[in-house]
């Protein structure tokens, strides 16, 4: 049984380096266990969806919440599914300094990324359309 899984966080170093880091890793862990995603941050935020079995994404969200490079660990959404939309990327990333003002405005109430503000189903949307204007930097 697929699901999808989305939840926001907050980085504990918001460095380059611990970014490319976090990414290395999922890259790295990830295929070995069916896992497929994207991570966007911006302003010290992340917001990470994730889709693959059952089990295997409920072991890496606990993982997730005991990475010290998290805090305030939070579940957006959460869901069975017939279909990945995040199949195409191991761990896809996105800075969202890099994307257009106007797309965050559209889910939100400012043009930050701040998923504890909105709604699960609001960032769901914004990932998606995110996915359709091509702003995924990192394919693998």
């Amino acid at each position: 049984m697929l699901v999808r899984l989305l939840f926001a966080s907050r980085a504990v170093d918001a460095s380059r380096e611990a970014i490319e880091s976090i990414l290395a890793s999922a890259r790295r862990h990830n295929p070995e266990s069916g896992i497929t995603g994207i991570l966007l941050h911006g302003s010290g935020v992340f917001l990470q969806g994730m889709e693959g079995g059952r089990q295997a994404v409920s072991d890496l969200y606990g993982t997730i919440q005991r990475d010290p490079r998290h805090k305030d660990v939070v579940l957006l959404h959460y869901e069975e599914i017939l279909e990945r939309r995040f199949g195409g990327w191991t761990m896809g990333l996105v800075d969202v300094g890099r994307v257009n003002a106007s797309v965050l405005l559209k889910y939100s109430e400012r043009a930050t990324l701040d998923p504890y503000a909105v709604s699960g189903r609001m960032s769901m949307a914004l990932l998606e359309e995110l996915m359709a204007t091509a702003c995924i930097a990192s394919h693998a």
